[in-house]
Parts: structure tokens; C-alpha cells; sequence
């Protein structure tokens, strides 16, 4: 038998080995898990319709009132619809021609109250957002008086651009011309000018037949004079991570407005003003993502650092084939980021 004193100082020793291991796992922490930034919490006007959701009851009382309809869809959190209500509908001169002319319909694209379309077919919120394949909010669709959809806004247009669009369908300008030809009247710079470019940029010819490269075609339609090009180059193209993800992709810039010769993906000679009309490519710069030929998605308003990247990286990665919603692929991506300890600002 062991003596009792060394029996003793064995148990003693047993518990400091237990005392101190327990120690260590009481001081170990679990993974830290990136924050979400940006998001913001948006108060909607109160003179938006209270509507019951049946659209062609909607349209018919705004015809009776001289106005028409503006569907909004939009999502908690969405610093873009925020923007378009802080930014763009707290100006006066912007508030009151929406109010003058147009009853607003809010929509929730991820919501569950009943929608009836113009064409009686019932939805939820989210389906009907599905149906019509909105993928940006917010996105805007702006009816005539018999239902007919006179003009969509995919994604947040900055004060001037969202008022062209406003003056477009409140003056009733659709019989005379499309949107695409009214903004080359009144948003098409004049005079020469150049356009800024970057080193990933592919040189020309600009033959996109065939697919030779083998990678995803990225094609950038810019115009001369253009301040919302100078934001896309300054702040969003000179992010690391941001190229990278270009990297993957066959990236060529056009004047969206010019004659530049260009075949098509679909082995169409024209040129990239033709091209970008037959597109109907209407704002500069307008980002097209192609993959084996075919478009996939488009960047066609204001976006954001994450949002860019994301959208590049929803074509490069094939994740458009198993996911067609971008939002809930935006949302993974996000999520599967802070996972690994990143933060994720979708406002930067």
C-alpha cells in the first residue's frame, strides 16, 4: 500500500491537471462570426396607397384620378430602398410629382399577403415577385391605364436618373418614344470625352462568337461625361477583392453609344451602340454578365462594393444554375463569409 501522504499528493495533483484543463476550455472561444453592415431600417411615406393588392382595381382608380401605378417591391433592410426614399423622395420637387402623378404600391418580395395581378391571377407576395423574376430591390414598375406595364427599374437610381424616369411616364412619353431613346435626348452627353478604362479590360477586336475564351463574358457599357462611371471605377473597380472576382470573366468596356464594331456572342455583326439598343442597355454604366453565351444577370443602377462582387461571383461560380433567386444566393454569400470571421457591409 502507498503511504497516505503520497496518495494525497497524487489525488492534489490529479485535480490541478483537472483545475487547469478545465481552465482552458472554459477560456476557449468559440469562432467569432463576422458582423452584417449596412442594413437599414426604412420608414415608408405615409400617403403610399394603403392598396388591398389587386392591381387591376389599383390601376383603374388611379386612371380615374388622372395617375398611374407605381409597384415597388422592396425587403427589410435594404439600404437601397432606404436611399430611394431618404434620397430621392425627400426632395419636394420629387415628392410632389410622385404624388401628383402616381399612386405608390408597396410590395414586400419576400411577404405573404395575397396579390392579385392585373390578369386576375392570384399570388402570394413572394411568388409574385418570382413570377416577374425581380431580383433587385428596390425595383420599380410603373403601369398604364390599361394595365400594361410602361416601364421597370431594376435596383436604386440616384435623384437625377430616377426624375427622368418619373417625367418619362407621368408626361405619357411612351407613345412617342421608348425610354431607351428618350434618355439618349436627354441623358446623352454631347461633346467628345474619353472613357476611363482599367487593365483587365480586353482589347479589341471585340469578337464574342463562339465563346473562345472559355470564360464568362463581362461587358461594361459606359458613356463619355459620366458620373456614375467615374463612381464605378473610383470606388468599386479599385477594390482587391472585387478584381478578383472580374479575373474570372472575359471583360471588355463599350461606349453604349458609339459604332464600334462588335459580333455578338450570338455571331452577330453590328456594332456596340446597335448592340447595346437591342440589349436595351439604358443607363450608363450598365454591366452585362454573359456565361456560354447567353445573359445571366445585369447591373443596370447603383451598386455597392458586395453587391458588384456578388453579382460577378453568382456567374463565375455556376450558382445561378442551382439558385435563380439572387437575393437568396446574396444572402447565403453573406452568411457563408461571416462564417469564416468576416464582416460583411453591403453599404460600402
Amino acid at each position: 500500500m502507498r503511504p497516505l501522504r503520497q496518495i494525497s499528493s497524487l489525488l492534489f495533483c490529479a485535480l490541478a491537471v483537472l483545475w487547469v484543463t478545465s481552465g482552458v476550455h472554459a477560456e476557449t472561444k468559440a469562432p467569432r462570426v463576422g458582423e452584417f453592415l449596412g442594413a437599414k431600417k426604412t420608414e415608408y411615406p405615409a400617403w403610399f396607397k394603403e392598396s388591398f393588392l389587386e392591381f387591376a382595381d389599383d390601376v383603374r382608380e388611379a386612371a380615374r384620378a388622372g395617375k398611374r401605378i407605381m409597384v415597388m417591391f422592396h425587403q427589410d433592410g435594404c439600404p437601397y430602398c432606404n436611399a430611394l426614399v431618404e434620397h430621392n423622395l425627400s426632395q419636394k420637387d420629387i415628392e410632389q410629382q410622385v404624388r401628383d402623378h402616381f399612386d405608390v404600391v408597396a410590395v414586400n418580395m419576400w411577404g405573404d399577403r395575397d396579390v392579385v395581378s392585373v390578369d386576375g391571377q392570384t399570388y402570394s407576395e413572394k411568388n409574385f415577385a418570382s413570377a416577374l423574376k425581380v431580383q433587385f430591390t428596390p425595383t420599380l414598375m410603373f403601369f398604364d391605364e390599361n394595365g400594361g406595364v410602361v416601364l421597370r427599374i431594376d435596383g436604386y437610381l440616384p435623384p437625377q436618373k430616377f426624375k427622368l424616369a418619373l417625367d418619362y411616364v407621368a408626361g405619357r412619353k411612351e407613345s412617342e418614344m421608348t425610354y431607351r431613346e428618350y434618355l439618349a435626348l436627354h441623358a446623352r452627353p454631347a461633346g467628345a470625352g474619353t472613357l476611363r478604362t482599367e487593365s483587365f479590360f480586353a482589347p479589341p477586336p471585340y469578337d464574342f462568337s463562339g465563346d473562345a475564351s472559355g470564360q464568362p463574358l463581362a461587358v461594361f457599357f459606359e458613356q463619355t461625361q459620366c458620373p456614375n462611371c467615374e463612381t464605378l471605377h473610383e470606388h468599386v473597380l479599385k477594390d482587391s477583392e472585387t478584381q478578383a472576382v472580374i479575373e474570372r470573366f472575359r471583360s471588355v468596356q463599350l461606349d453604349m453609344w458609339s459604332d464600334t464594331p462588335v459580333v455578338t456572342p450570338a455571331g452577330e455583326h453590328t456594332t456596340a451602340g446597335a448592340w447595346a439598343k437591342a440589349l436595351d442597355v439604358k443607363y450608363a454604366p450598365t454591366i452585362v454578365l454573359f456565361d456560354r453565351g447567353t445573359e445571366v444577370i445585369r447591373s443596370e443602377a447603383s451598386f455597392k462594393i458586395f453587391h458588384t462582387q456578388s453579382i460577378f461571383d453568382y456567374v463565375a461560380s455556376g450558382a445561378y444554375q442551382k439558385e435563380p433567386s439572387f437575393q437568396r444566393y446574396i444572402s447565403a454569400r453573406a452568411e457563408h463569409i461571416r462564417e469564416q470571421g468576416r464582416d460583411v457591409d453591403i453599404w460600402r
